[in-house]
């Protein structure tokens, strides 16, 4: 599968299966995280795989309050540190280097054959009590980590000559 198809295909999921996630590929997805671009090499990130049922439970009920993620059998908590500091653009850094892991790590979830749903909706202070996250990182993003048991439509994309211009804006 190439990149662009990978994109095309990659859907939301909201419905998983029980069937547990093998090692290997959990791996693979991590690993797409980790060779993923950060702001002068940085890498100031941290991947929680919360596995253990009592815990996605509490994230799943306290802090994310999407019945669904608790369905999948793995929830990837993706984490930054405040302490890489502000790009010169003016956007800090963390926030920047977890979006383009989290994407990275979807991505090659979707080539292992399982899905994914991206989360900014959670609270990230409960989040960091269920698991000990330290007050100095942040949580950026959340995703459930599983198998599908639904095949999603895809979603209308607005056409590229209403995104896109050349040289101004």
């Amino acid at each position: 599968m190439d990149v662009l198809s990978a994109i095309q295909g990659r859907r939301s999921i909201r419905k998983y299966s029980s069937k547990h996630v093998e090692e290997e590929k959990l791996l693979k997805v991590l690993e797409a995280a980790r060779l993923s671009p950060s702001a002068k090499n940085l890498q100031e990130w941290r991947f929680i795989v919360v596995k253990d049922s009592e815990l996605r439970e509490k994230l799943t009920n306290e802090a994310i309050k999407q019945p669904f993620v608790g369905e999948a059998p793995i929830i990837l908590v993706c984490c930054g540190t405040e302490a890489s500091g502000i790009m010169k653009c003016g956007q800090p850094r963390y926030t920047v280097d977890l979006s383009i892991a989290t994407a990275y790590l979807i991505l090659e979830a979707y080539e292992q054959g399982l899905g994914t749903c991206w989360l900014g909706s959670f609270d990230e202070n409960k989040v960091k009590e269920i698991l000990d996250i330290p007050e100095d990182v942040r949580v950026v993003s959340i995703t459930p980590l599983g198998y599908p048991s639904e095949s999603p439509d895809e979603r209308p994309r607005k056409e590229l000559n209403e995104i896109i211009s050349y040289n101004k804006y």
